[in-house]
């Protein structure tokens, strides 16, 4: 099963967030972990892509048109399990220092 942990600001944005807006979140954070999962490619909805300027950061969207959250990997805590450590959410404005 994939692990995670998060940086401070990016427990303090998903807070600030509206509750509907941290429930997006989560849905797209279940299909990510479903790719995860079944070692897949992430599916297209979730747009996840590298960022540009940052070759070990990548992004993915979990609403439209603004949402989005930041992330690179982790050193695995289980072997053979992906480790995501995430970085930012919000709108565009993460990009400025993802």
């Amino acid at each position: 099963m994939p692990t995670h942990d998060e940086e401070a600001q990016f427990l303090r944005e998903f807070f600030a967030l509206p509750l509907d807006k941290q429930r997006l979140f989560r849905r797209a954070l279940r299909l990510m972990v479903e790719d995860l999962r079944q070692n897949r490619p992430f599916r297209a909805s979730l747009r996840v892509r590298g960022v540009q300027g940052h070759p070990s950061i990548f992004e993915m969207t979990w609403d439209m048109p603004n949402g989005r959250a930041t992330f690179n990997d982790g050193t695995e805590r289980t072997p053979g399990d992906p480790h995501i450590h995430w970085r930012r959410i919000g709108g565009h404005e993460i990009f400025g220092n993802p």
